[in-house]
């Protein structure tokens, strides 16, 4: 039988998943100190949950889940792995009525996406979401793009746009070239400028569209700045989310109000938002922004909505390339060597008292006795500190506190190596 992995789908080995982790912790502290609280929900939904939700495209893409028994059989769905992490929380706002509002929450789990892999971009990824649910201020906007900038800083990045529209003055810009009755389709064409081109994306308006060339011209000016008509209000709520995110710490240069930017999914309402590095390297890294009725499909009343997500495996990803991960093959810090059977069990004492102090500790469970080789495989594994107790160690409660990329040899007590461990980092 060939061993292989589902396409799309990853290994994430130790030195992957330490490094990851870290990353995941800054995020995840980013998003709690701007006041959101975590939330989980299951990764299979009901498949009337999900569909109708994202779009033709985007429904295309779920992972469907059959039935059980005969229904099956026939081909029937009755679950789905959930394509994000939007339509999950809307779910629960809806059969949770009474969460305080506003509710701000944080996500951060997996989703599954029957895609094209490519570079960046898989099957089963990680989205690290931050929502705010039961308000209509436009300072909810600002928020999100301030947790932006403030993840992206602190993971090392500092070129980059948010991108910053409003699906209202698309679905103007369409009625304006006569496409009223094709806001969808004209918004899911616009959203693909970035890949296609605007010629690309005439072909399709001009197309299966139906729209003539000189609405397209129209459409075109419109996007490089021509007047939307009755959309003075809009613009002005666009810059003063831009203007609040700057007085909350995003550097105003960082936010560009840009008409193209479309964001495909049907749920989205009024502002969106979108982070390209300015590099051009990848695709969007974060996207988000209001939608307003997705909870309503679920409870049958107005709850706005608005939220972002950070393309987590995208920005792994990249900070591999530009060497920014941390420099971290394992979570051990320490390694406690067995000089012999006799000494066993003072090494499982000191063992015990590195991890009851709070640092990670290893015991060595083969080659007893070859305290040369137990040395290299913890170097080998990147653990910085060894411990050694021999017979002379042993006798007089001590430990001889090794740094294996250092000079550092010292015969302590215990507590004095934990101490210096901890001093060291």
């Amino acid at each position: 039988m060939s061993v292989n992995r589902a396409r799309g789908m990853r290994d994430l080995l130790p030195e992957d998943m330490i490094p990851r982790l870290a990353v995941l912790d800054t995020v995840r502290a980013v998003f709690r100190r701007h006041g959101f609280d975590p939330l989980e929900t299951p990764a299979l939904e009901r498949i009337e949950t999900l569909t109708g939700k994202y779009g033709d495209e985007g429904s295309q893409l779920i992972f469907k889940v059959l039935k059980r028994g005969e229904a099956g059989t026939r081909g029937e769905v009755g679950l789905g792995l959930r394509y994000d992490l939007t339509v999950p929380l809307a779910r629960v706002v809806a059969m949770h009525p009474n969460l305080p509002m506003p509710f701000k929450r944080y996500q951060i789990q997996p989703v599954w996406r029957a895609d094209r892999p490519q570079r960046g971009r898989f099957r089963e990824f990680t989205q690290c979401d931050v929502d705010i649910v039961g308000t209509t201020s436009r300072l909810a906007e600002s928020e999100c793009l301030n947790v932006v900038n403030a993840a992206l800083s602190e993971l090392g990045f500092d070129d980059f746009t948010i991108r910053l529209n409003d699906r209202r003055l698309l679905k103007a810009m369409a009625a304006a070239v006569g496409a009223e009755d094709r806001e969808v389709p004209v918004i899911v064409a616009l959203d693909k400028l970035d890949k296609a081109g605007r010629d690309g994306v005439r072909r399709e308006l001009t197309g299966s569209i139906g729209l003539d060339d000189a609405a397209v011209d129209n459409l075109y000016a419109m996007l490089d700045g021509a007047p939307v008509p009755d959309m003075e209000a809009v613009e002005a709520e666009l810059a003063a989310i831009r203007d609040n995110a700057a007085a909350m710490g995003t550097p105003p240069e960082r936010i560009r109000i840009d008409r193209s930017l479309a964001r495909g999914l049907d749920y989205y309402t009024g502002p969106v938002f979108e982070t390209v590095l300015n590099d051009g390297s990848i695709g969007s890294v974060s996207g988000g922004g209001r939608y307003d009725g997705l909870v309503g499909m679920f409870s049958g009343r107005e709850v706005p909505a608005v939220g972002v997500s950070l393309g987590i495996d995208r920005l792994l990803v990249l900070m591999a390339e530009r060497d920014l991960l941390p420099k971290q093959s394992t979570g051990t810090q320490v390694w406690v060597t067995v000089f012999s059977q006799q000494t066993l069990s003072a090494s499982l004492a000191a063992a015990r008292a590195f991890r009851e102090a709070g640092l990670a500790c290893e015991v060595t469970m083969n080659r007893v006795g070859k305290i040369g080789k137990q040395l290299r495989d913890a170097d080998r594994r990147g653990v910085r500190w060894a411990v050694v107790i021999g017979p002379d160690e042993a006798s007089v409660g001590a430990i001889q506190l090794k740094d294996l990329r250092g000079d550092f040899k010292q015969t302590l007590p215990v507590a004095a190596a934990i101490a210096h461990v901890r001093a060291e980092g």
